[in-house]
């Protein structure tokens, strides 16, 4: 099965963009990142309907199984995240000090690749030791 990498950002108006990143002209946006992947899926669906010829981008593996691996901006994700993960808690998780978080969530500053793999990193451990957690 083909992961198809999308990512999850919102725009300065506040609706989400969910595209895939091989073909970023095939997209959807919505008030949520799941109205937006849902979009997604939507124009994917008429694009594989209507076929290569009519499409302007067709990619290969529309008309195999995929699944999406999905990608968040940061900023997008610290925000929409923000009423359960805030800063200080990332913070601990991470190493990167809060009001760092702070600024990558305001836009202040954006992070450095080192910093964004180590974000990812804790939040992702995070959902493993929930996800292994019994209660």
């Amino acid at each position: 099965m083909k992961k198809v990498d999308i990512t999850i950002c919102r725009a300065g108006d506040g609706y989400f963009s969910a595209y895939c990143n091989e073909h970023p002209a095939l997209f959807g946006s919505g008030e949520s990142p799941e109205v937006a992947k849902k979009e997604l899926e939507e124009t994917l669906r008429i694009t594989k309907e209507d076929g290569p010829d009519a499409a302007m981008f067709y990619p290969d593996w529309l008309d195999d199984e995929y699944e999406f691996a999905i990608h968040w901006d940061i900023q997008t994700m610290l925000t929409y995240y923000s009423g359960i993960i805030t800063p200080t808690a990332l913070g601990k998780l991470s190493g990167i000090h809060p009001k760092q978080l702070w600024a990558y969530m305001h836009g202040a500053s954006r992070p450095r690749k080192a910093q964004v793999l180590k974000i990812e990193t804790a939040v992702h451990r995070l959902g493993r030791e929930l996800l292994n957690s019994c209660f």
